[in-house]
């Protein structure tokens, strides 16, 4: 016996739609949670190098093979390696707070 499929009338419309709103918007949730996851540990090792990259007493970006022709040039190179690593802190320090609204 066929039983021909009908619309659900009243408060049984509303909740099937709202489930699945739910279900849509905790689909888009762990999509959210898995980049953001994703992305702060392709930042956390650029963070990484970056720091690694930062001059000590004497070797620096000279002691990896990167010298300039002048000292000018280590001065300059140096300052644009702290913005980029500043620049890149930050982003680090704004996932990390996504991440923990996302997880809390």
């Amino acid at each position: 016996m066929l039983i021909a499929h009908r619309p659900l009338k009243g408060r049984f419309a509303a909740t099937s739609s709202r489930t699945g709103r739910r279900q849509a918007a905790a689909t888009l949730f762990r999509a959210m949670l898995q980049i953001s996851a994703i992305f702060q540990v392709i930042v956390s090792v650029t963070l990484l190098a970056l720091i690694l990259m930062h001059s000590g007493r004497d070797a620096g970006l000279g002691g990896m093979g990167f010298t300039p022709a002048s000292q000018g040039g280590t001065h300059i190179v140096e300052r644009n390696l702290t913005r980029l690593t500043v620049a890149v802190a930050t982003v680090f320090t704004l996932n990390s707070v996504v991440l923990y609204r996302l997880l809390a």
